[in-house]
């Protein structure tokens, strides 16, 4: 399929896939978007919830490595130790990363980290900086098979209407149990069948407000099991 980087509202790039016309990140903004979706109401609402020292992260489409590098920041500022694996059956091409330009937005001093999230090796454990450690896994999200590790789900897949399977009650299941007890999973989309599916495995699902240029997101939790 033919890809190609667009800029988006904010200035910031993404890649499109023309065929499907459809982006990694919203066109009104892709930094922006990662900043509303799984900062401001992923990271920082569980930070704010629970004042953790160590939290885990998986992201779901690990893409551009947008959001790995607010969290990678994020972690150096809280000052909190974050693990986080992301999960991506196709990562981007070396060509399409050459024309990112996050860290020249976000902070033109933090390009280091930015370069050394796609560096590293895929399916390694390795130590970006005192507070973060990053795993890439080369992975269909229908083979996650973790259970009980993870606080935080960062659920970035492309959206619905070009790859329904990925949002399933199936997919969701397999999140729910790879989430520890109070986990909370964030994404950006809104789908009526989205939050039934959610609810059906489990969690319990909140609809909020969305970035720019989206009207809502939800956040699932997974609650005690007594609830």
């Amino acid at each position: 399929m033919k890809r190609s980087i667009i800029t988006t509202s904010d200035g910031s790039k993404t890649i499109q896939i023309e065929d499907w016309d459809e982006q990694y990140h919203s066109i009104h903004g892709a930094i922006q978007e990662s900043k509303h979706v799984f900062i401001k109401t992923g990271l920082h609402h569980f930070v704010n919830l629970y004042n953790p020292t160590a939290i885990n992260i998986l992201e779901i489409g690990f893409g551009t490595g947008l959001n790995a590098f607010l969290t990678a920041l994020e972690a150096q500022t809280q000052a909190v130790q974050i693990h986080f694996e992301g999960v991506e059956a196709y990562p981007i091409l070396a060509e399409e990363l050459l024309q990112l330009n996050y860290a020249s937005l976000i902070d033109p001093n933090k390009q280091t980290i930015f370069d050394a999230l796609h560096e590293f090796s895929w399916g390694e454990l390795h130590s970006v900086h005192t507070h973060f450690t990053l795993k890439k896994r080369t992975q269909f999200f229908s083979d996650i098979v973790d259970v009980n590790t993870f606080d935080i789900v960062y659920f970035d897949a492309f959206g619905a209407r070009v790859q329904p399977e990925l949002w399933t009650e199936s997919i969701f299941r397999r999140m729910f149990n790879a989430m520890k007890v109070k986990g909370v999973l964030v994404t950006y989309a809104a789908k009526g069948s989205v939050r039934r599916a959610m609810q059906a495995v489990g969690f319990v699902v909140e609809r909020l407000e969305g970035p720019p240029g989206k009207r809502e997101m939800l956040r699932a939790t997974k609650p005690p099991e007594e609830c």
